[in-house]
């Protein structure tokens, strides 16, 4: 005898409740958006490329600016040995202070000036106004130290150009072999232009390679620790970007390197008895 089934209201307003109210879990993903499965994006391998591609010259800069090119800056303290010996320099206020004064003096308003200007003969290829600043940049050295220092720095990055084999840079070692003397800045500049490297991006990383060499040179010289070296790049650096703006409109007639301790501090330590750094 088959049993009868139970349709009583009391169950079948239960099966009713069921079938009309959706799974706690399905309301949840309604009423949360943020629930929802991300849409997937589409795979463009030009989109890829191009970023790559816009990436290439800052890749480029970081390498120029890196301490790892083989130029020998690391042994260089630009008169920095010399001031701390003379008593100048003794703790990380006076480094700070020193070359702070430095990079809005002598670098930021001969140097980085300079340096916008290589990089337009460069951009144009006008080798005449590269021999021009070249000569004019080996002129305002003070003293043998100085001088020697870009001509080691300028030879090295030029031989390094046979180095890399890259085609890009053919006609920038053409033009720096005809050069009776190279000078460091010219030959960076080269290097930065035929990478397609911005003006101003590469003012700045040459001001921060700069600015590093020379804390590096305090935290030997002084001596100073390692968090010492750091708040000093903070300060540093935050200083480069009015630096670079300044000097990118900075007339020839208001350029100045004029400091006569700097150029004190780098002869007297061609003779220093005792140093750390090449003379």
């Amino acid at each position: 005898m088959c049993r009868q089934r139970n349709d009583s209201p009391l169950r079948t307003g239960v099966r009713r409740l069921q079938r009309a109210t959706p799974s706690c879990r399905r309301t949840e993903r309604t009423a949360r958006p943020w629930a929802r499965p991300a849409p997937r994006r589409a795979k463009n391998p030009s989109v890829q490329i191009a970023l790559s591609l816009d990436a290439l010259p800052l890749i480029r800069l970081l390498q120029l600016a890196s301490p790892a090119l083989p130029v020998g800056a690391f042994s260089y303290s630009q008169g920095l040995e010399w001031a701390v010996e003379s008593g100048r320099i003794s703790d990380e206020a006076g480094a700070g202070q020193w070359i702070g004064d430095l990079l809005s003096g002598a670098i930021g308003r001969f140097e980085a000036p300079l340096l916008f200007c290589l990089m337009s003969a460069w951009s144009t290829n006008d080798a005449a106004e590269i021999f021009r600043l070249n000569a004019d940049f080996l002129a305002s050295r003070e003293g043998a130290e100085l001088r020697a220092e870009t001509l080691q720095m300028g030879f090295s990055l030029n031989r390094l150009l046979a180095d890399l084999r890259d085609p890009t840079l053919s006609g920038v070692q053409a033009t720096l072999t005809s050069l009776p003397e190279i000078s460091f800045p010219v030959a960076w500049t080269g290097i930065a232009a035929a990478w397609n490297i911005d003006a101003q991006a590469a003012c700045a990383a040459y001001l921060w390679s700069w600015a590093e060499n020379q804390v590096m040179a305090a935290l030997k010289a002084v001596p100073l620790g390692q968090a010492a070296g750091q708040r000093l790049l903070a300060e540093l650096g935050s200083k480069i970007p009015a630096v670079v703006r300044g000097a990118q409109n900075l007339p020839p007639a208001a350029w100045s390197n004029f400091t006569p301790a700097y150029a004190i501090c780098n002869v007297r330590h061609e003779t220093q008895y005792s140093r750390l750094f090449r003379s």
